[in-house]
């Protein structure tokens, strides 16, 4: 039976409202057809997040996230699964916006070396991880906001989610540790003389470790001020949306950043009301800058095309 594209979006913006604790900010300043669009794409990327992080066993994963693939593969060739509500959405997206749906194969090549327990010798390593799970998203999201000079913004895209990333790393550290995976790069964790052979929480060189954090603190910083100069590229209310995305990961950055310790015993989180005062602050600073370059909006989902 197929499903109502309506039906299909009004699932997707279930899952995000309930499921993105940080993104659901920002994706709710975007007007109602960007809106819609990135809830799909976030509902489907989390489908493949909760393959790679879910209780199966190893194989089972694997197997799938190439059942993921597939449907994606059938989605891209213009023959979706019509009794799946996330994939019909996501389909409906496609033809509005210039999402690079080829992006999800990245997405679950990144999860599925999660799965198989892939550990990081560089940060050469770590970077095409980052790219592939959260680069990828960048790069999606991007194809709803919309930019004037496609060449220039998607790296700048791709960065910010390279940043994002990283964030992440260093908030998961014991639970990753926990979960049987490090992110760190061996070569860093050398080059403060520390290894990961205990619970991160009770490491006999906490000291050590935590230089490590700090470190690393320091390298996301960096990726942000690369990735944030996307902002001008985008119109008002898309800028609004990845600025508030962007300001709630980095001022979780800055929490870590300022108590590094403190990610080796707990999870280190923003309040809802600090996380709903960063998306004000990013939706009144976009409105007051220069329009940047528009395309015409998208028809409502259901339209005629």
């Amino acid at each position: 039976m197929a499903t109502d594209v309506r039906a299909a979006y009004r699932r997707c913006e279930e899952i995000t409202w309930s499921q993105a604790r940080n993104f659901s900010y920002g994706i709710r300043l975007l007007p109602p057809a960007k809106r819609h669009a990135l809830a799909a794409v976030y509902a489907f990327a989390r489908r493949i997040d909760d393959i790679g992080d879910g209780t199966l066993p190893a194989p089972e994963k694997l197997a799938a996230l190439e059942q993921a693939r597939g449907g994606l593969a059938a989605l891209m060739a213009g023959r979706p699964d019509d009794s799946d509500e996330v994939l019909v959405a996501l389909a409906d997206a496609g033809t509005r916006f210039d999402i690079p749906l080829a992006a999800f194969g990245e997405l679950i090549d990144g999860c599925a070396d999660d799965v198989r327990g892939v550990s990081y010798a560089t940060f050469d390593d770590l970077l095409h991880y980052c790219r592939c799970v959260a680069g990828s998203i960048g790069r999606l999201s991007l194809g709803v906001f919309g930019t004037g000079d496609p060449g220039t913004a998607v790296p700048l895209a791709d960065s910010l989610g390279v940043a994002l990333q990283l964030t992440n790393i260093l908030r998961d550290i014991r639970e990753d540790y926990v979960n049987g995976r490090v992110y760190l790069p061996a070569e860093d964790l050398a080059r403060f003389g520390c290894t990961l052979d205990a619970d991160p929480a009770t490491h006999p060189s906490q000291g050590k470790l935590t230089a490590v954090v700090e470190f690393e603190a320091d390298r996301a910083r960096s990726w942000y001020a690369k990735g944030l100069a996307l902002m001008p590229l985008l119109d008002r209310r898309s800028a609004a949306s990845a600025g508030a995305m962007a300001g709630i990961y980095f001022r979780l950055l800055e929490h870590i950043a300022a108590s590094p310790a403190a990610v080796l015993t707990r999870r280190v989180s923003l309040s809802a009301r600090e996380k709903a005062g960063v998306a004000a602050r990013s939706l009144a600073a976009a409105a007051l800058r220069p329009p940047g370059r528009r395309r015409p909006p998208a028809p409502a989902p259901g339209a005629a095309r």
